[in-house]
């Protein structure tokens, strides 16, 4: 994220950016069709006012394509390119929707964390206070915190002109920079995590120890496991993802952190892993729920099922059809038509998670 080291490395790293351009394209292309997929399963099927987990997914999954799309690309120039020329406005924009966004994410699965503690500790009292509207207004202060938290870097980076080259680098005197970053790794990293640690260490102790002769080993109990299972993984990937780039940024400001080909690689290793989480927790859906895995394959089959609806309607006129292929055409349009609306119909009735 810092453009300036771009000036003392160009030239010895021709080779390693076209790796890195690679690298993030490969990171754009999986997270923003990852993540749109998931965003498809959970609003076409009508999930998003069946459970309250489904709404953090979704919140989730929209702060990672809002990541993907308006900062990946633009990162990826500051390696492959000599100087910033995306102006004054998008060095500040891009800075900002980067922290607003991660943000956004762990305090997200902070609330989802809580989320599944209430509803496998207190399964009945919890339905009052678990409804859509509620997580709504959950997402709505994850968002106006996010935007606090993050505000600051709207002047945090600036375009600035240095050694005839135009780059854009935090603008703050030493001290102020220090003190952000590191409330930025304190309320941004550390104490959600403490919260993650805490509530799923509390969920899964009492999930997989507790005895109810009503509910052990029922299809409730071990669907409440695989949702909790498949959290806490995509929990515990964004917290080893996001670590490296807090630990070099402390280090560069308490530890022995000096500018050379070394620390660059780490500096370079470090957004690489904390942007691949990006694009991870589509992988993880697809690997861990079942629901999802049909979510996936149903938005896949009805588009292929639409495009050959789309091809047979669209027969050229000048074409010489006799009435018994055109009377079959119609038919398989139908057929089509009805195969594809009892399979939506379908998996609406099953709950993704």
């Amino acid at each position: 994220m810092n453009a300036s080291q771009q000036i003392h490395f160009s030239s010895n790293w021709k080779v390693e950016s076209v790796i890195i351009s690679v690298i993030f394209s490969i990171i754009f292309l999986v997270g923003t069709v990852g993540n749109c997929l998931v965003l498809a399963v959970i609003i076409r099927n009508g999930q998003m006012n069946s459970k309250s987990t489904n709404l953090f997914i979704l919140n989730l999954g929209l702060a990672d394509l809002c990541f993907i799309v308006f900062c990946v690309p633009l990162q990826a120039t500051i390696y492959t390119m000599d100087e910033w020329v995306f102006g004054q406005f998008v060095c500040k924009a891009v800075h900002f929707i980067i922290y607003l966004t991660m943000y956004a994410s762990i305090f997200t699965l902070a609330a989802v964390s809580l989320d599944r503690y209430l509803a496998i500790r207190y399964p009945l009292h919890s339905r009052e206070t678990r409804t859509p509207r509620n997580a709504l207004t959950s997402i709505s202060l994850v968002w106006a915190l996010s935007l606090f938290f993050s505000s600051p870097y709207l002047s945090y980076y600036q375009q600035m002109d240095l050694d005839g080259t135009t780059v854009c680098i935090p603008a703050w005197n030493t001290h102020d920079r220090r003190a952000m970053d590191v409330c930025t790794f304190i309320f941004g990293y550390l104490i959600p995590v403490l919260v993650l640690s805490i509530t799923y260490a509390r969920t899964i102790r009492y999930l997989w120890t507790s005895v109810d002769p009503m509910q052990d080993m029922s299809e409730s109990r071990k669907a409440k496991r695989k949702v909790t299972k498949m959290i806490i993984i995509v929990a515990a990937l964004f917290c080893l993802c996001w670590l490296p780039h807090h630990l070099v940024i402390l280090c560069m400001w308490f530890g022995h952190f000096p500018l050379n080909h070394t620390t660059y690689v780490l500096r370079i290793l470090s957004h690489l892993v904390a942007y691949t989480n990006s694009c991870l927790n589509p992988i993880v859906y697809a690997l861990v729920s079942k629901h999802f895995r049909k979510g996936f394959k149903k938005v896949f089959g009805c588009a292929f099922r639409n495009r050959v609806i789309n091809r047979i309607h669209t027969v050229q006129p000048a074409q010489t059809v006799s009435l018994m292929e055109a009377k079959k055409a119609r038919l398989i349009q139908i057929q089509l038509k009805q195969q594809c609306c009892e399979i939506l119909l379908q998996f609406k009735i099953t709950k993704i998670i």
